[in-house]
């Protein structure tokens, strides 16, 4: 099993930037891949961002390509979801997610609120 937990969500205005962190344990040595997904009522949970832990190549929605960037630690067990020019259509509840193989690991999600 691998479990994560998230970090950094919170409230700010349109234009601002926010920084959120996932770190993992348990069984990382099996995690290929981690990433975050996003979340609004009413709508399906959609894919923001993705970085290989083995080769750091990243992979980006169009709506998080020039605005976010996803890397990983030197541990290769925590990864970090810079936001910058956030506007309000991002608010949503941010969810890490870990791949190993045909196994998917998701954390307990955090409140990303953008303002206008």
């Amino acid at each position: 099993q691998v479990q994560l937990v998230e970090s950094g969500g919170g409230l700010v205005h349109a234009g601002g930037s926010l920084r959120l962190s996932c770190s993992a344990s348990g069984r990382t040595a099996s995690v290929e891949d981690m990433g975050w997904f996003r979340q609004v009522p009413g709508k399906d949970r959609e894919f923001v961002a993705v970085i290989s832990l083995h080769d750091g190549s990243a992979f980006y929605s169009d709506s998080a390509k020039d605005r976010f960037i996803i890397s990983r630690d030197t541990t290769k067990t925590t990864v970090h979801l810079q936001m910058n020019s956030l506007n309000v259509e991002d608010t949503a509840v941010y969810y890490c997610h870990a791949g190993s193989g045909v196994t998917s690991y998701w954390g307990q999600g955090t409140q990303v609120t953008v303002s206008s």
